[in-house]
């Protein structure tokens, strides 16, 4: 029964990872679908509107954790954005005059390349932009690795420096034999002597 009430974001969060910010539909949106219902209905219309609507805010899901920016949208077919915090490079927040009134807005969150998240309308834009920022902050810039990730690239740097130690005396000893040459170029970039 567990697995009912668990949500994406819940599930697919690493070990150590945790949930910073969690986003949700505006009051305003469910008002909407219930008047829908209301309404229209008396029509059979009113009550597909309410449906689609209810399915698409119950099936939706946002969120700011300590490594990523997530958004999943879907039930039978999931579509899932996510970004590490690491690679945010910005976040920006669009708000009409009503949304203003009302509480609600859209943030969009940039990455590097072309990685961009527009996520819905949500309640409280201005808090989950400042989570966002607040991770950012928090993770400083570095890089969060598996334990064994880890290991292994302090393996490979142990095996460089090593390398490098050994490398050392022979290349001086080369250096001082050769005389000095001038690395090859591509035709029309440095005129040859």
């Amino acid at each position: 029964m567990r697995w009912l009430c668990m949500r994406y974001i819940d599930e697919s969060l690493a070990p150590g990872e945790t949930i910073i910010a969690r986003g949700k539909w505006p009051t305003l949106f469910w008002v909407g679908a219930w008047a829908e219902l209301l309404l229209l209905g008396i029509i059979i219309v009113g009550v597909f509107i309410f449906v689609g609507m209810a399915i698409k805010m119950l099936t939706t899901d946002f969120a700011v954790t300590n490594r990523r920016v997530i958004l999943k949208e879907g039930w039978l077919n999931r579509k899932t954005h996510e970004l590490a915090v690491e690679s945010v490079e910005g976040v920006s927040l669009d708000q009409s005059i009503w949304a203003r009134i009302f509480g609600y807005g859209r943030v969009v969150v940039t990455g590097t390349g072309e990685a961009r998240i527009l996520f819905p309308p949500m309640a409280r834009p201005v808090d989950f932009r400042r989570a966002i920022e607040a991770a950012r902050v928090d993770c400083g810039g570095e890089v969060h690795l598996a334990h064994d990730d880890r290991a292994a690239l302090e393996r490979a740097a142990v095996a460089n420096e090593d390398a490098a130690n050994v490398n050392e005396p022979v290349a001086e000893e080369e250096e001082a034999e050769k005389p000095r040459r001038r690395p090859p170029s591509f035709i029309g970039l440095r005129s040859r002597r």
